[in-house]
């Protein structure tokens, strides 16, 4: 269960071509990448997880397919729908809430994304759902910047609101905070993609507000960024603190302006205590341990 939080890219290419009857040089600047919606087009990713736990490692693999349509704003969005859910290699069958569930996202610079209500849904669809918004939220906010135009560029945006992905029944608290250093990697003229990368880095002062004072110390070499309460069914709390980077690695077509193809490597180092109560006051000793998690989003042939 993780994260999101964070948007599409903005991609100048620039040439020239001379007028021969003339001695000028006159620039031709190519479209503006974006995303060239049409309505009704249907969509279909695959999405493949890898958690590596204190002391487990969960897998997870779930299709999201998906009809682009308008919101009540004239804004084009794409709606997706959950299926074909593997955890840990077997199948496993969605609830009727989750079959139903509609994750809204869109790379239409005039739409604002939103995490879906998560409290119907089933655990094992909250990484997927939060994972395919932290990619369409990477590209949207890189085709805000004006200054990703030729290959190395890059450009670092500081944002101090936190991700929350607690949905108030088992997660009572889950959130992280990033700044984003967003570069363009390379363009490919000849294939028509470009390759976007994304490095979420924790930022340089504390931003989270934290339940608990044992929680300020910093689990690394930066001010903690990540934070998360569970509540067992015994009654007991795992609380956790730590530092989370990840970074994204995105393909975009240049004619149509869509995801292709996207990886996340995704560390988080935690300090993690089990308490009993709710202030987190009376706890047990602390254990550290690394949270990796690697995913892989792939467009599907519809």
């Amino acid at each position: 269960m993780r994260r999101f939080a964070r948007l599409v890219l903005c991609l100048t290419l620039s040439g020239s071509f001379a007028l021969f009857s003339q001695t000028i040089v006159v620039p031709v600047t190519q479209p503006t990448l974006a995303r060239h919606y049409e309505q009704g087009e249907s969509l279909v990713y695959r999405m493949q997880g890898i958690n590596e736990g204190q002391s487990t490692t969960r897998r997870y693999d779930a299709v999201a397919k998906g009809l682009v349509t308008k919101d009540a704003s004239g804004n084009f969005v794409e709606q997706f729908h959950w299926s074909d859910v593997h955890s840990d290699g077997e199948a496993f069958t969605l609830s009727p809430e989750s079959q139903q569930l509609q994750q809204t996202v869109s790379l239409d610079p005039g739409y604002r994304l939103a995490m879906p209500s998560l409290r119907t849904v089933q655990p094992v669809l909250i990484g997927p759902i939060a994972d395919l918004l932290t990619f369409y939220a990477d590209v949207q906010l890189a085709m805000r910047q004006k200054d990703l135009i030729h290959v190395g560029d890059h450009v670092f945006v500081k944002r101090s609101v936190p991700n929350s992905w607690a949905y108030g029944t088992h997660v009572l608290l889950g959130q992280d905070v990033i700044d984003f250093d967003i570069s363009l990697q390379s363009v490919d003229e000849a294939a028509h993609t470009a390759i976007l990368i994304v490095r979420h880095v924790p930022p340089a002062e504390l931003q989270l507000k934290l339940p608990t004072a044992w929680m300020l110390k910093p689990v690394g070499s930066r001010p903690n960024n990540w934070v998360q309460v569970e509540k067992t069914q015994e009654g007991k709390y795992i609380a956790g603190i730590g530092l989370e980077t990840f970074e994204a690695d995105i393909k975009i077509s240049l004619l149509s302006g869509r995801i292709l193809s996207a990886t996340m490597d995704n560390p988080v180092d935690v300090l993690e205590r089990t308490c009993d109560d709710a202030d987190l006051a009376t706890c047990g000793e602390a254990s550290h341990y690394r949270v990796w998690r690697q995913i892989r989003l792939e467009a599907q042939p519809n």
